[in-house]
């Protein structure tokens, strides 16, 4: 062996071997009021944490405009938050609790609560709070947050922004909605979202199926065309991709 051979270190990574990590990104949303509420993204994720979705938009402003019937005084749980743009608009429209939850990844977890914390517009941070779940779990440490005075075992309101895509999951996700939502007349689910592969969009819908089988009664609620698609480039049907469907889950004995 040669010593230009001796001399390589057959085990040694090349320097570029590993990709720097991805900076954290900000993002800004306008409220119905005109104040700016900022978030701070994670850099990547493969659970698509790093993205603030058109469905968090919408669902946001839907609440916003509706707080008084829809947030006001009432508890709130959020699944799969990302950067929390939803729970942290109900905290500041005067929801009595917010739980905002994300896959239990310490990094996720942590930007929920950067997004609590730095956010100016909360005058007092008491009325939520950040934490991780997986979703099918037991919701006990969820449930744990809700006031001492709540005799219903349950949140009052559920919010879904942009899930759906997860297939696999929507068993899990129904099973958490029916643990952790409130059996009172006024309780709602609230599951927005678009089909970003319009191929896919009867498996989308597929979770409806299930919600219905698990006992909620189900209704389209809203459908709002967005100025352009989140992705360009992406095959599929443009209109259906720039698109966000809302729906509302009940308990059917409630109705």
């Amino acid at each position: 062996m040669s010593d230009v051979e001796d001399s390589i270190d057959l085990f040694q990574e090349p320097a570029d071997y590993y990709q720097p990590e991805k900076e954290a990104t900000f993002a800004t949303h306008t409220l119905l009021s005109g104040e700016q509420l900022e978030l701070r993204l994670v850099g990547h994720n493969p659970l698509w944490g790093h993205l603030l979705w058109n469905a968090g938009r919408t669902i946001s402003d839907y609440l916003e405009s509706r707080s008084a019937s829809l947030i006001h005084e009432r508890t709130v749980l959020e699944l799969g938050a990302g950067g929390g743009l939803p729970s942290l608009v109900c905290a500041l429209r005067g929801a009595r609790q917010v739980v905002v939850t994300d896959y239990p990844d310490a990094e996720l977890v942590d930007n929920l609560e950067y997004n609590i914390e730095r956010c100016g517009l909360l005058k007092s941070k008491h009325n939520i709070h950040a934490a991780g779940y997986l979703w099918g779990a037991s919701p006990e440490k969820l449930l744990a947050h809700l006031p001492n005075s709540v005799t219903s075992n349950g949140f009052d309101l559920l919010i879904l922004a942009d899930l759906l895509f997860n297939h696999s999951e929507h068993a899990k996700l129904v099973s958490t909605i029916s643990q952790t939502l409130s059996h009172q007349p006024s309780s709602q689910a609230l599951v927005f979202f678009t089909p970003y592969r319009p191929w896919l969009l009867e498996k989308d819908l597929a979770f409806f199926d299930l919600a219905k089988k698990a006992g909620f009664a189900v209704q389209k609620i809203f459908e709002k065309v967005m100025d352009r698609v989140m992705f360009e480039g992406d095959p599929g049907d443009e209109l259906l991709r720039r698109t966000v469907f809302g729906y509302e889950l009940r308990w059917e004995n409630t109705v």
